[in-house]
């Protein structure tokens, strides 16, 4: 202690000796204990006190090799296969890029947003299916989407899918700050409009194809005026039902309806069956009739020609022609009168015999 006190006085009264850390690190020390010492009276004890020393080159290894393995983290980045890649450098746009493995400035120098552009994603209006990747699919309020007045003043619950896909990523960041939402406000706007403008038999029976045209083409509209950078692929309706404190009475009317539409395609079935017979009955009558007057008239014309054809003959030679129309004609009508006896009426003593070879009755 003596030893220390006497280089402190030493090192005080000369100018040129620095006082070191530790020698004022030891003096402090060495002070205090005499200072308790002294309030306890007790013996002064000594001690030397030894500063830790650092290890420097380690720590500054440890250091460079999280610095590094930092670098190499954000200096790569992989895009997916159905998606594509938005650069931003300092938070300004700076390209698109394909997937696959790529590199960028590390400290979030250069910032990437990955989007699924090739990708077919969908919005779910009054409904929702569990086990989505779309944080954006869900409904928020199932009813209130779904609750809708139709144009002849009634209410039904219309539950629909929109399909969409993102095909400008620049547009889909930059251009509306919540795209996403802002189709489905849209694509419930124009579901709305197309609705009141239809009944609700429309609506929930024979217009449904229509409305999903329709609803389409004014969604593709207004995602393309409002620059969402998405395309609206497909509208497709899915239940259409009255509200629950109607459904009862609406059942009832839709059954009628149904009994009505039987009634009436059994009554044009029956119709489709019986009108074609008749009209093919008729159109055979028709022909048969047809073909008779042909006949006739043929024959007619044939039984003219042969009389000019025998008046030609007879104005020739009217003896021959007499006789040869009278045998002709004999030996078309004789052979019909059966058998005939002649008998000259000045023979005497004939003996008249009953003809018995045939049966006049079959002759007749």
């Amino acid at each position: 202690m003596r030893h220390f006190a006497a280089r402190l006085s030493h090192g005080k009264n000369d100018p040129h000796f620095p006082l070191s850390l530790e020698d004022a690190t030891r003096l402090r020390f060495h002070r205090s204990i005499a200072e308790s010492s002294e309030m306890t009276n007790q013996p002064l004890a000594i001690e030397t006190f030894q500063m830790p020393r650092i290890p420097v080159r380690p720590i500054a290894g440890v250091i460079a090799l999280i610095l590094l393995v930092v670098l190499a983290w954000t200096s790569c980045y992989t895009v997916q296969a159905e998606s594509e890649g938005v650069v931003l450098r300092f938070g300004k746009f700076l390209k698109t890029v394909e997937p696959g493995l790529h590199f960028k400035f590390p400290f979030g120098i250069d910032q990437v947003t990955v989007l699924p552009t090739r990708r077919q994603l969908k919005l779910e209006f009054g409904f929702f299916t569990p086990g989505y990747t779309n944080a954006d699919q869900p409904a928020k309020d199932a009813l209130e989407e779904s609750s809708m007045v139709t144009g002849d003043l009634n209410a039904a619950l219309v539950e629909w899918v929109v399909q969409y896909r993102i095909d400008d990523p620049k547009q889909y960041l930059f251009d509306v700050r919540n795209p996403a939402q802002t189709l489905r406000d849209l694509s419930e706007a124009a579901m709305r409009e197309v609705i009141g403008d239809r009944t609700v038999d429309e609506v929930i029976t024979i217009g449904r194809q229509d409305i999903e045209v329709s609803a389409l083409a004014r969604m593709q509209e207004l995602a393309k005026r409002y620059a969402l950078g998405i395309r609206v692929d497909q509208v497709q309706l899915k239940n259409v039902n009255p509200p629950a404190e109607v459904q009862a009475s609406f059942n009832e009317v839709n059954k009628a309806q149904q009994d009505r539409e039987n009634a009436i395609n059994v009554a044009n079935g029956d119709y489709n069956e019986a009108v074609p017979r008749a009209k093919g009955q008729a159109d055979q009558a028709i022909r048969g009739a047809e073909g008779y007057r042909f006949k006739r008239v043929n024959e007619a014309e044939g039984d003219v020609a042969s009389f000019n054809a025998m008046l030609g003959q007879y104005v020739k030679a009217p003896e021959i022609t007499r006789t040869r129309l009278y045998l002709e004609t004999m030996g078309d009508v004789l052979p019909a009168t059966g058998e005939k006896i002649i008998i000259d009426e000045s023979m005497r003593n004939l003996l008249p015999v009953l003809p018995l070879t045939g049966n006049p009755l079959e002759k007749k």
